[in-house]
């Protein structure tokens, strides 16, 4: 039989060499110098350089073969999760003795190698086609190994670690103002957004014009919208009675959140015109038939039907305000990226990622749940129709 090779495949075992030949981990005497690197050989004891070699080797082989598509998932997730625990043990094999300023970080040649591990380990699923409850477990197992991982202390030697240890209550506060940032926000523009979409989708000589103001409010760089909020919201809190008292102040959350609101409209607005407009036209006729009120057809039928595009929408809205949040920071607004910048300012890579990893994981996994649950709810609303 002709062994077929698998064109993502070639590209994930190039990544894979790529990785090996790069350099592992990152010593430096201290949290803002540069850094010496070392490869992979020479930041782990021969046993455990030897485990990953062969792990990822055997993950990239997984991936190159067409007909060994089932071992792509299982070899991904172990080969993760050694260089995860890989580069928590050259944190302690690095640090030299007594010195408690020293810094090992993970290099170029982890992040490759976790980049093609990742892309084997999403190719698999997707070839699978896991359903939506499915996917979810995923997401759940690879929190919890994650939190293991985190709470075992075998990467408390490594300075994005230390530098979490020296901000543990400010990080937890920032994560805070984060999450209520996006999640607040996404909240208020579905209030609003909802009602302004089904009012668009009925009145259509008003639908242009509102998804035009929107669309151009998305054109504005959030950096330069959040300074045109600084004006107007500093006068509000000079001149209206109680407006500071509650939080509105040129700069601060306040801004940040109208920002976050603002961008959220569209997607919220557009998608509750589109799922509208897709109701079948014989499913409203039949509900008018049977003697349904206009509100009754809106929130029996058409909401429900329309219901897994709106979801779209908030998925879209909230990886987009998760990652938008972090530049509140620039403007006193907290969250994460109060970490991003405080990094960038110190030259301190680690305290950058500090703020970043945590974002990107955030969107990530808000992603992946609402996909699965617009999944869930589309096949409910097929059964429906059907």
């Amino acid at each position: 039989m002709t062994t077929r090779i698998d064109k993502l495949g070639i590209a994930i075992a190039l990544l894979v060499a790529l990785g090996i030949a790069s350099p592992f981990a990152t010593v430096r005497a201290n949290r803002i110098v540069q850094g010496e690197a070392v490869g992979l050989l020479s930041a782990l004891p021969a046993w455990a350089a030897g485990a990953i070699l062969a792990l990822a080797t055997l993950a990239a082989l997984s991936g190159l073969l067409v007909t060994r598509t089932s071992m792509r998932l299982p070899m991904a997730v172990m080969a993760i999760v050694a260089i995860f625990l890989g580069i928590g043990l050259a944190g302690q094999f690095l640090e030299p003795d007594g010195n408690s300023y020293a810094r090992i970080s993970p290099a170029s040649g982890f992040w490759i190698l976790f980049l093609a591990l990742a892309l084997l380990a999403i190719d698999a699923i997707a070839r699978s086609s896991p359903r939506p409850v499915v996917r979810l477990l995923y997401l759940v197992a690879t929190a919890a190994t994650l939190m293991v991982v985190l709470l075992s202390g075998v990467w408390n030697d490594l300075s994005i670690m230390k530098e979490y240890a020296a901000r543990a209550d400010v990080f937890w506060t920032e994560m805070t103002r984060h999450l209520l940032l996006a999640l607040g926000s996404l909240a208020a523009a579905t209030v609003v957004g909802l009602p302004v979409g089904v009012f668009c989708e009925r009145t259509p000589a008003v639908r242009s014009a509102m998804l035009n103001t929107l669309n151009l409010i998305q054109t504005i760089p959030s950096i330069a919208l959040f300074g045109i909020l600084i004006g107007p919201l500093g006068w509000i809190a000079a001149n209206v009675p109680g407006a500071s008292a509650v939080g509105i102040r040129g700069i601060g959350a306040a801004p940040a959140f109208v920002a976050l609101f603002l961008y959220s409209l569209l997607p919220v607005v557009a998608n509750t015109v589109a799922g509208l407009d897709g109701v079948p036209r014989v499913t409203r006729e039949a509900a008018r038939g049977l003697g349904m009120t206009s509100a009754q057809r809106l929130f029996r039928i058409d909401l429900p039907l329309a219901l897994p595009v709106i979801l779209t929408a908030v998925r879209i809205v909230l990886v987009q305000n998760i990652g938008l949040a972090t530049v509140a920071a620039l403007i006193g607004g907290g969250g994460l990226g109060t970490f991003v910048f405080q990094g960038l300012g110190q030259t301190a890579t680690d305290l950058v990622l500090l703020g970043a990893l945590p974002t990107v994981m955030l969107a990530f996994a808000s992603a992946v749940v609402f996909d699965a649950l617009s999944e869930m709810t589309a096949s409910r609303t097929q059964g429906g129709r059907t």
